[in-house]
């Protein structure tokens, strides 16, 4: 696009699924991150369950959030070492997912 700095901005599509900035070195924050979510939001209590079985999916989406904001410095993400932009699909998988990126331009 040309743009050398500015805001990217990501944005899922879907009530249940979600965008996350989190640490890519090691997998066990990962796994850490699920299994919070799982303890958090578990599967089949949820009012929800009784028309779609994935409430919990609803409510970890939630809890997450659907969009993230990055900066764009010099033509790249203002990411850390350590950090990546990671979706999360919590009903899936779905094969029709998307994912809007905008990219706000610093003039």
């Amino acid at each position: 696009s040309g743009i050398r700095n500015g805001l990217v901005n990501l944005y899922a599509q879907g009530a249940t699924a979600a965008i996350m900035i989190q640490e890519n070195w090691d997998d066990s924050v990962q796994t850490d991150v699920i299994n919070l979510l799982r303890k958090l939001a578990p599967n089949g209590v949820w009012l929800h369950d009784a028309q779609d079985g994935n409430g919990d999916a609803h409510l970890k989406s939630g809890l997450v959030g659907p969009s993230e904001t990055v900066p764009l410095i010099d033509g790249q993400l203002g990411l850390s070492t350590w950090q990546n932009i990671f979706f999360c699909e919590f009903d899936g998988p779905r094969s029709n997912r998307r994912i809007v990126c905008t990219i706000l331009a610093d003039e």
